[in-house]
């Protein structure tokens, strides 16, 4: 008969909520959540609270909130709910002594088909990369980044005009599925458990910074589009436009134009209300962007009060 385990969740952002809720709503008994320290957010620096711990206060589910993850209060309160196993999901890196306090572990979930795309933004990469599959794996966790035992995993397709918002949501309801499967089959006592392979070809995944989110021109078109996809709705994808000066814009929504020319990529044209830039094999049409202290528009409507300059160009990268 299977066991009704009692479990810690570790998790802050909306895609772990649906892990948790789902958990929430089984035969198990969720007992505390470990979330994020609350931060200040936004121009009047209000304190934001993280997806995860507003669920759980609704839920009436114990919230910690450790600054310290080693600290001797907080693995003594860890400790004293008495749970027999750990679920992670989009939480940083834990100290051997908490992941390895319950009885039957401490498993994460990772939006990527291990051991591809380990890190900190594998939906986002698997896009930019151009991926037409990807999944959902649940592992032991180990003292490495995304590493352990593989336990589950479950596949998704990526469709052709797939942006992060539309795979996050599809990853999210396949992760919750998957979690809970993985929960069952550890309290049934039935799951097996498979060693990662070593590569050296392995995609990574890493933080996205304003280097990687930066669209470079001197590329194929289908890439650039990629990239923009993989971005939205966040982080956005950036371009540097040098006008007068360099100013970073954001750009939201492309479409991709495949024809042979012989412009300079970053080039730009502007013809019947549309913006296209050049790139390798053709032209990125920017369907919407936002300039610096302006809002987010489209094409035709930025352009009804916004003038490039005759020899405004975007940074080629």
């Amino acid at each position: 008969m299977n066991r009704i385990l009692k479990i810690i969740f570790f998790g802050t952002p909306e895609f772990a909520t649906g892990v948790l809720e789902k958990l929430h709503h089984s035969q198990h008994e969720v007992v505390a959540v470990v979330t994020a320290v609350d931060k200040p957010a936004g121009r009047g620096r209000k304190i934001n609270e993280s997806h995860v711990k507003k669920y759980a206060l609704a839920q009436n589910i114990p919230v910690l909130q450790p600054p310290n993850l080693k600290a001797p209060e907080f693995l003594e309160e860890l400790k004293s709910y008495g749970a027999d196993l750990q679920v992670i999901v989009a939480f940083r890196m834990l100290p051997k002594v908490v992941w390895n306090m319950p009885e039957l572990g401490t498993f994460n979930l990772h939006a990527s088909l291990l051991p591809e795309y380990r890190g900190a933004a594998p939906i986002n990469w698997a896009i930019i990369n151009r991926e037409t599959q990807t999944g959902v794996t649940t592992f032991f966790i180990d003292d490495k980044i995304d590493t352990g035992a593989i336990i589950d995993q479950l596949n998704c397709p990526i469709d052709k005009d797939e942006n992060v918002g539309s795979l996050y949501g599809k990853l999210m309801l396949l992760g919750s599925e998957l979690s809970l499967k993985t929960v069952n089959d550890i309290a049934a006592g039935i799951i097996s458990t498979k060693k990662q392979p070593h590569s050296s070809t392995l995609k990574e995944a890493p933080k996205l910074n304003s280097s990687n989110t930066t669209i470079k021109w001197n590329n194929k078109v289908e890439h650039i589009d990629a990239l923009v996809r993989g971005l939205y709705p966040y982080p956005v994808a950036k371009a540097v436009l040098i006008q007068e000066q360099p100013e970073t814009i954001k750009i939201y929504k492309t479409a991709i134009e495949i024809k042979k020319h012989t412009m300079q990529p970053g080039s730009i044209i502007i013809e019947d209300d549309t913006i296209k830039v050049a790139g390798l094999n053709g032209f990125i049409q920017i369907i919407e962007l936002q300039l610096p202290n302006k809002k987010r528009m489209d094409a035709k409507s930025l352009l009804n009060g916004f003038k490039f300059h005759d020899n405004a160009r975007f940074d080629k990268g």
